[in-house]
């Protein structure tokens, strides 16, 4: 590689843009590849088959490790995937979301005085160090997890389980977002609906949630949905999608 200046992939570290360490990690027979973004916050994991496992794995399976050692209050953001969920279920400990953005996060686990928390982009917050995202800490505690259980990565995100999650981002409506989000509340009768940072409606019984959420820099509205099956999620999407007025 010269050093020229230049990254080598796209910066963000996700699994699409990993391909050159899956390929490193196969030719290493290494047990696990980590990949952080260039100002080293986010951090995503390649396992020992040589596959990247999902940003949205990396706080999960930090959050198992410092659950087994100091169970707490864990704190994320509304667009986080459901495997925190299921992680906090097993440790038995609450699990509270705040709005998007690492700066949310921070203080509402400050408020909480929660054991760990983050985002599912791959930054862990580990409040015994620092309130910020921290690839290398987010790194020693999912190489800690590896050393205690004695089972590959790949074991170790499987047990936790999986979940697809769809992304689209459709133009912003010209009502006020408020009445959309009242509507789409009553129309589609969601258990659990929270409006603390755009509208985040969950159907936990289902394990399956959307999150509509309105772009501070462009004059979109970014649809977030998680499910057990990618069908699953698509068709929340579309669902949501169209029930936005134009």
């Amino acid at each position: 590689m010269e050093t020229d200046g230049r990254f080598p992939r796209e910066p963000e570290p996700v699994a699409a843009n990993l391909g050159d360490l899956e390929a490193l990690v196969a030719r290493s027979g290494a047990d696990i590849g980590l990949a952080t973004d260039p100002d080293a916050d986010r951090l995503s994991l390649v396992s020992e088959q040589a596959r990247a496992i999902g940003e949205d794995y990396t706080l999960a399976l930090a959050a198992q490790l410092v659950l087994r050692h100091r169970p707490g209050t864990v704190v994320t953001n509304l667009s986080t995937s459901r495997l925190l969920d299921d992680v906090a279920g097993t440790a038995g400990v609450p699990l509270i979301r705040a709005a998007v953005g690492e700066i949310n996060v921070a203080r509402r686990m400050q408020a909480e005085n929660a054991t760990v928390g983050g985002e599912g982009n791959g930054g862990v917050i580990l409040p015994d160090v620092h309130l910020t995202r921290d690839a290398p800490v987010a790194a020693a505690l999912i190489l800690q997890l590896l050393a205690e259980s004695d089972l590959p990565l790949s074991q170790l995100a499987a047990n936790i389980g999986h979940y697809e999650i769809v992304k689209e981002k459709v133009a912003r409506p010209k009502q006020p977002l408020d009445a959309v989000y009242n509507a789409l509340t009553e129309r589609l009768g969601a258990p659990e609906a929270d409006r603390q940072d755009g509208l985040r409606l969950a159907w936990p019984a289902e394990k399956r949630w959307a999150h509509l959420r309105p772009s501070g820099t462009e004059p979109i509205v970014r649809i977030i949905a998680e499910a057990p099956t990618q069908a699953g999620a698509r068709e929340l999407v579309e669902t949501l999608r169209q029930a936005l007025p134009a």
